[in-house]
């Protein structure tokens, strides 16, 4: 086959080009079972919830000092649950018969290890400060990943600043557990799956 024709020619650019392509993944600073976490924790935290003023009454979320990673996601779930526990939801303080200024206490992942055995160590090897790293030696180790939320507000009267209560911090958790077994066999649940209410029991999921 001469090469010099088109056709030829184009049987040797195709795989070239195919060889080119190429996929780019993004790599966001908490992983989506990270972020499950804390909206399930959130969730959590505001199960219940009811304010020292009448049902019906019209209420302003104000978030303006509600300053937290999964902020947006905990105020709808606060106002989701004023929703349901009968306050009417006001788009503005000037609509409003009562505000409820938010603030955050905690809204944020905690991770926690035990480990029965010889744990990861990073070791001085001299006096520059360089360190070489010992993997893990265990015989067994236990892994917490746990959703952590808290907060809490006040209310006062919209047009004159009066006080109309205080809301109790609200709290919630929500862990996932797992196990491994001289570092090889693991079980228990190793991520949540979105909508999921209740983690299991950690001895049971394979």
């Amino acid at each position: 086959m001469d090469i010099r024709t088109p056709a030829a020619l184009a049987l040797l650019v195709l795989p070239l080009l195919g060889a080119c392509a190429s996929t780019s993944e993004t790599y966001p600073s908490r992983t989506a079972t990270e972020q499950l976490l804390v909206a399930r924790a959130a969730d959590r935290a505001v199960e219940g919830l009811t304010l020292p003023i009448p049902q019906g009454t019209r209420v302003f979320v104000d978030d303006a000092y509600f300053r937290a990673e999964n902020a947006p996601y905990a105020v709808s779930a606060v106002r989701a649950a004023l929703s349901e526990a009968g306050y009417a939801l006001a788009s503005s303080k000037g609509e409003a018969e009562a505000v409820l200024e938010l603030r955050a206490g905690a809204l944020s992942l905690e991770q926690m290890r035990r480990v029965f055995g010889v744990p990861e160590m990073r070791i001085p090897i001299n006096d520059s400060f360089n360190v070489v790293s010992m993997p893990e030696l265990s015989v067994y180790s236990r892994r917490d990943r746990v959703g952590v939320a808290e907060f809490s507000g006040f209310l006062y009267e919209p047009k004159s600043g009066a006080p109309l209560g205080a809301v109790i911090p609200m709290t919630g958790e929500f862990r996932i557990r797992s196990h491994k077994l001289l570092m090889i066999v693991a079980w228990g649940q190793q991520s949540i799956d979105p909508g999921e209410r209740d983690p299991g029991d950690s001895w049971r999921e394979f």
